[in-house]
């Protein structure tokens, strides 16, 4: 089986039933990071993922790795740190500054180059992408990012300074989707950190039949307005 090569002209994908199973789940190649064509990939269950200074790649994994938010796994060490928590956390109030951090805060490489940092800029200006952040006093520590589909968030990326930074992130931010509607966060691919937190693996085709349905429930317009969040509300 061939991988699809993008048209410049044209921002449809091939279907995710055609990705390779080995690599597991790259579908396509080229095209460009346009707010278009990446809506129209998570749109689709697809997502680009490549190393900087590369020919984009694009990917619709089998099996998915997926966060139920009611699921997400909280450890007993966790629990003791959240009674004493330092952190205060606010929503899209620096999403270029917790991009650029994921970026730096690998130490085994990124695929989040500058142009990545500028797609899903744009994809935050428009109101798709959002961040959460962490800080300890005046300093930004932690925090995560993705793009929302309705009522699935795509998450990309998180990182951590501190520490439990990125964990309470996304304790915090799971509460808040929650309440505002949110029922499934797409995790892309299982590793150990997502898998410790409460991620499972689900078939793709049971993934993109749940974002089929719930990319037409979008969450209310105050769910992703800038703000502060209160971390003792999430952890009733």
């Amino acid at each position: 089986m061939r991988v699809t090569q993008l048209s410049s002209q044209s921002f449809i994908f091939p279907s995710p039933e055609l990705a390779l199973r080995e690599p597991n789940g790259l579908l396509a190649l080229g095209g460009d990071l346009t707010a278009p064509r990446l809506l129209a990939a998570y749109q689709r269950g697809i997502f680009p993922w490549f190393n900087p200074g590369e020919m984009i790649l694009w990917w619709s994994p089998d099996p998915r790795a997926v966060l139920f938010p009611e699921d997400l796994h909280i450890s007993r060490s966790m629990r003791r740190f959240i009674r004493h928590c330092p952190y205060r956390f606010t929503l899209n109030h620096a999403f270029a500054d917790v991009i650029s951090a994921c970026a730096t805060e690998r130490d085994e490489g990124t695929w989040i180059g500058r142009d990545v940092q500028q797609a899903y800029c744009q994809l935050h200006a428009l109101g798709h992408a959002h961040s959460l952040e962490v800080w300890l006093e005046n300093e930004l520590v932690g925090g995560l990012y993705g793009v929302a589909v309705g009522a699935v968030f795509c998450g990309e990326s998180m990182f951590s300074r501190a520490d439990n930074a990125s964990k309470s992130a996304l304790m915090v931010f799971c509460h808040h989707f929650t309440q505002h509607g949110g029922e499934l966060i797409d995790c892309q691919v299982l590793n150990a950190h997502t898998a410790s937190l409460g991620a499972v693996e689900i078939p793709r085709n049971f993934f993109l039949q749940q974002l089929s349905q719930l990319q037409f429930s979008p969450l209310p317009a105050e769910c992703w307005l800038p703000q502060s969040l209160n971390f003792s509300s999430a952890m009733q």
